[in-house]
């Protein structure tokens, strides 16, 4: 029945749709439009594998953009680098019922460099049309070819662009001039969509109708985690002059180094002479490994372009070492080559990056993966990953654009899936030192001692880079739930080798407690007041994911103002559930309080019928940290 109902739903469709569009708006299920921003009218890619050595690509995307909102999902450029060529690229713009009213063609795209410096990728290339809407709803029509001879990366093909957009229509098909060349596909998410799967000896294809928007939800999986999408590898490919044939992410690696990475770490004479003489008398190899990477962190810049972008294969250690800058591919060779001329063995890495975690499938192995370079240092069973493009990040700390993830290290017998190191709960440590004093006027004068680790050290090491006005803004900001903040000093200290980040501040604010009739009262906790409470869905469609979990521990040390005494003071609250725990306390002594807080919040990811708990835990610790100290001046009375 199911199958019966799919067949009649595509034969309606198809038969509704013309073969000459009319991308009037009108045109539009109104189902579709329901808070949409954009609305692509037909999604279409044609690859097709001609020979191991020649790839053409022809692309058309018609998107209707029904609000200012809506110019993000235009999308109309293409990427492109000395190893293919574009041909035809036309933009065609229409008004909202369906006319033609302007056309642009290839000469009037704007064509630059994909590196904002730099005479190493200049062959890195975007290609896109610029327009500058008069009124709203309009439409896009945007086209391309591509032609190249590299056939080791073939595009893959997501459904749904982006939260707030439907779909009329989407089209995908491989077509290949013999079975050798038939590349392997994996489908993902499609069990809830729509489609027509069609294949045939020499080709496969996919065909979507009025798939409905995707509306973003606080704290939900990356989207392209979540989203209909077809993976697509070649299995006998041609790319930048080799052949290969992979079925497996051994033979991946192995085919990156005897090939793609083949006598790239090769330096000159005098290079390897500077190495050496950089770790004389340095036995250890990791000690070894932190001059060098101290080295190429102070005489090289990073550009950025990603993997992918202006080819696979990395820049020579030579070139880079000449020129004092490269992107990840190229400044993780130099330093590999570096490593290898001091004797210190080391692996270069493929690894999705992001702070969305993003693993290589263990069952599809493809060059595609990946837009990032990292290395990995072997030392006493255990890896030490460095990312070469930062000047500023710690030896061995990689933070939250690379951690926790399956990557490809390419070892000399071949490439191995391997997962990064991970910071969650009691690594990514926060804790806070606070002594402050309330004036009679309800002013507050105080010192705060911050000391973050792991994730929370990544969030705050970086401050020390800063100007003075950036700094202050920052901690103004931070702390915008004290009115008034005066920052009067402040000093960091930066521990490298354990990974310490210390901030201490000395600061002000006038009228942060409320007077009146002999009374004051207050928020104890002034420096760590989380008042975050996710949003509210009345129906959650996605699963909760928190990627990575952490713990606060603060004490706060409160003077209270001469000649008042407590009137109502905060109880003692303690939360615990899978998500986290939540502990707070209060004790006084004479004139002065003690606050002691800790907040664990768990990684995990948790169906959607268990958000509704969690955001309940966090209205709770909103509550909670928001607790108030009452105050007031005893009388006194003649007699």
């Amino acid at each position: 029945m199911r199958i019966l109902l799919l067949l009649l739903a595509f034969l309606v469709a198809e038969a509704t749709y013309p073969q000459d569009p009319d991308f009037s708006v009108s045109r539009i299920d109104p189902e579709l439009l329901k808070g949409a921003e954009a609305v692509v009218r037909l999604n279409k890619m044609h690859v097709e594998l001609a020979s191991k050595r020649n790839m053409r690509v022809a692309h058309k995307r018609v998107v209707t953009i029904l609000n200012e909102k809506g110019n993000r999902h235009s999308q109309a450029f293409v990427n492109y680098d000395r190893g293919m060529s574009v041909k035809n690229a036309m933009a065609i713009i229409y008004n909202q019922g369906g006319e033609v009213i302007e056309k642009i063609r290839q000469k009037d795209f704007v064509d630059i460099s994909a590196v904002e410096s730099g005479t190493l990728y200049s062959d890195s290339r975007v290609l896109y049309m610029s327009y500058l809407p008069i009124e709203y709803p309009y439409t896009i029509e945007f086209s391309y070819n591509l032609v190249t001879d590299n056939t080791g990366i073939i595009p893959s093909w997501y459904f749904i662009d982006d939260y707030l957009v439907s779909t009329e229509r989407s089209e995908f098909t491989i077509a290949f001039s013999s079975l050798e060349l038939k590349p392997a596909i994996k489908e993902k998410n499609l069990d809830d969509m729509l489609y027509e799967f069609e294949e045939t000896e020499s080709s496969l294809s996919y065909l979507a109708y009025n798939i409905p928007l995707i509306k973003n939800e606080e704290l939900s999986p990356a989207l392209k985690k979540m989203v209909p999408c077809i993976k697509v590898r070649p299995v006998n490919f041609h790319y930048e002059g080799f052949d290969g044939s992979i079925d497996s992410w051994k033979d991946a690696g192995d085919w990156m180094r005897h090939n793609i990475l083949k006598n790239q770490d090769e330096l000159d004479p005098e290079t390897v002479q500077m190495a050496q003489k950089l770790v004389e008398g340095v036995r250890d190899d990791l000690e070894k490994a932190k001059i060098i990477y101290r080295y190429v962190q102070e005489n090289t810049r990073y550009i950025s372009v990603q993997v992918g972008i202006g080819g696979l294969k990395p820049t020579s250690a030579i070139e880079v070492n000449n020129l004092k800058y490269g992107d990840c591919k190229g400044l993780s060779n130099y330093t590999q080559a570096l490593l290898k001329a001091v004797g210190v063995e080391s692996y270069y890495v493929h690894v999705e990056a992001g702070q969305d975690k993003f693993d290589f499938e263990d069952d599809f192995a493809n060059l595609a993966a990946g837009n990032h370079v990292i290395l990995a240092i072997p030392y006493n069973e255990k890896f030490y990953w460095i990312d070469c493009t930062s000047q500023t990040t710690p030896f061995g700390f990689i933070g939250d654009f690379t951690d926790d993830r399956k990557v490809l290290v390419i070892k000399p017998e071949g490439g191995e899936l391997i997962r990064t190191v991970g910071y969650s709960n009691g690594d990514n440590l926060k804790k806070m030192k606070v002594n402050y004093a309330i004036t009679e006027e309800g002013g507050l004068l105080g010192n705060v001692h911050v000391t973050s680790k792991g994730i929370r050290y990544d969030r705050h090491y970086l401050l020390e880079t800063l100007p003075k006005k950036d700094v202050e803004e920052y901690y103004k900001d931070y702390w915008n739930n004290v009115n008034n903040v005066e920052i009067r000093k402040y000093s960091f200290k930066n521990d490298k080798n354990q990974i310490v980040f210390e901030e201490e501040i000395k600061l002000a604010a006038s009228k942060y407690a409320s007077l009146s009739d002999n009374k004051m009262i207050f928020v104890v906790n002034a420096f760590n007041n989380s008042q975050f409470v996710p949003k509210r869905y009345r129906e959650r469609k996605f699963p909760l994911e928190i990627q990575r979990g952490y713990v606060d521990e603060d004490v706060f040390e409160i003077q209270l103002p001469e000649g008042f005494v407590i009137d109502a003071m905060p109880v003692d609250r303690s939360l615990k559930a899978k998500f986290g725990s939540y502990n707070v306390s209060f004790s006084n002594k004479e004139s002065r309080l003690t606050m002691r807080r800790r907040l664990q919040i768990n990684k995990g990811t948790y169906p959607p019928e268990e958000y509704g708990a969690y955001r309940k835990f966090r209205r709770a610790v909103a509550r909670f940290d928001n607790s108030k100290i009452i105050l007031k001046k005893p009388q006194h009375h003649d007699e």
